[in-house]
């Protein structure tokens, strides 16, 4: 039996290639970085925890909240950054003063699986970019909250 972060890479990895839609979450169809995440949430879980408000690609720089992290940290299992291993999701800084607005889920081998702005979802390097923007990192929860 794959443990929960096996089964979120094998799910994100069927999402590769969905075209980059803003505030979408079909696989195949469209999405955002947040639309794959609760894409996989759904395939490991079911019925998502809460549905994000509306929102617009400048968000982070406008509103100044943290409201990716925040939702994340409702939802997942916060860890140290230096202990996410594959298969945990990862929020990114875009901009290094600005709250987090970029995710993915860490793959084997310096990789990870996002949903990359007017592309697609892909598989990108986490080179020395990406980790100068690394904000946090949380592991799927064990069971579906609000069932303990």
């Amino acid at each position: 039996m794959l443990t929960i972060n096996e089964q979120a890479i094998v799910e994100a990895a069927t999402w590769l290639q969905t075209p980059y839609h803003h505030q979408m979450s079909v696989k195949g169809v469209g999405c955002d970085c947040l639309g794959l995440v609760r894409g996989i949430w759904r395939a490991l879980y079911g019925t998502e925890p809460e549905l994000p408000p509306a929102y617009s690609a400048d968000w982070g720089e406008v509103s100044g909240q943290e409201t990716l992290y925040d939702a994340a940290a409702r939802n997942l299992d916060e860890i140290a950054v230096e202990d996410a291993a594959p298969g945990d999701v990862v929020l990114f800084r875009m901009i290094l003063t600005a709250p987090a607005k970029h995710a993915g889920v860490l793959l084997d081998g310096g990789r990870f699986i996002h949903a990359y702005s007017g592309r697609a979802v892909t598989s990108s390097a986490l080179s020395p970019w990406w980790q100068a923007r690394l904000a946090a990192a949380f592991a799927w929860p064990l069971i579906t909250p609000g069932n303990s």
